[in-house]
């Protein structure tokens, strides 16, 4: 049977993540984006910023700079200029070349590796204490590169957990972070793919503006569904696809 409209919390996070695990391919244990630190420098560079346009300032800030010292040497306005399609150059360069200095300072090379050994609790500080790194990013870091069971909320993930009613309609992307990992298994196979799953899904289903609720396998249990179409009927259920069509396009990132 469906969760109804008035569900725990919890509840529908569960089964959020076990229609969703369904719905989108799986991730396994290998995957894994990037290194470390291309990981930390991309996230800094992808704030409010499009993914191909994150990856071409990463792009042309190496191949200006070389590497690491490189860019920690270049004068800012110059590093601003290299990574010019991000939202904001002129914050992120000098917070960029601040974040390098404080790494090679504290660990003697630009190397994340050793986060691994670390507790997770203290790996999120250490990472938080950087300029510019926030909950999302260190979250990233820590999920995607050493596997710790850390769940990253991004504005996608945070959409769909408001709307399905995961989390309360105020609750902030920070508070989200507590939240909802407190209502998943600290399991960082499950937590990766409840995070790209549910960041595909804001991205190609649950947008912004008039999400294609029609096609949403969440709609069985989802408060936005219910507030504006009613509760689902049987027939909507029946014709929600239950699994994603590479023929509606690619998946993200």
């Amino acid at each position: 049977m469906p969760i109804t409209y008035d569900s725990a919390a919890p509840e529908k996070t569960n089964e959020n993540h076990r229609i969703l695990d369904q719905f989108y391919p799986p991730l396994t244990q290998g995957t894994t984006r990037r290194s470390p630190m291309r990981e930390l420098i991309s996230t800094v560079l992808s704030h409010r910023t499009t993914h191909a346009d994150e990856e071409l300032a990463y792009d042309r800030m190496l191949e200006a700079f070389g590497d690491w010292e490189g860019v920690v040497a270049a004068p800012t306005a110059e590093l601003a200029h290299a990574i010019r399609t991000t939202r904001w150059p002129d914050t992120q360069a000098p917070r960029i070349q601040e974040i390098l200095r404080r790494i090679k300072a504290e660990r003697g090379e630009y190397n994340l590796d050793f986060l691994e050994e670390w507790p997770t609790e203290k790996g999120m500080q250490w990472l938080n204490d950087m300029p510019g790194i926030g909950l999302k990013t260190a979250s990233l870091v820590l999920l995607f590169n050493f596997r710790k069971p850390v769940l990253p909320v991004d504005t996608h993930v945070h959409r769909v957990a408001q709307r399905v009613g995961m989390i309360g309609p105020k609750a902030s992307v920070e508070k989200a972070h507590q939240v909802l990992l407190e209502q998943l298994p600290k399991d960082s196979l499950l937590l990766l793919n409840f995070h790209k799953h549910n960041y595909w899904h804001g991205q190609k289903i649950c947008f912004f503006t008039k999400p294609d609720c029609a096609r949403c396998p969440l709609k069985g249990f989802c408060n936005y569904y219910r507030e504006h179409y009613g509760p689902a009927t049987a027939e909507a259920l029946a014709a929600t696809p239950t699994h994603w069509d590479l023929a509606w396009g690619s998946l993200p990132h």
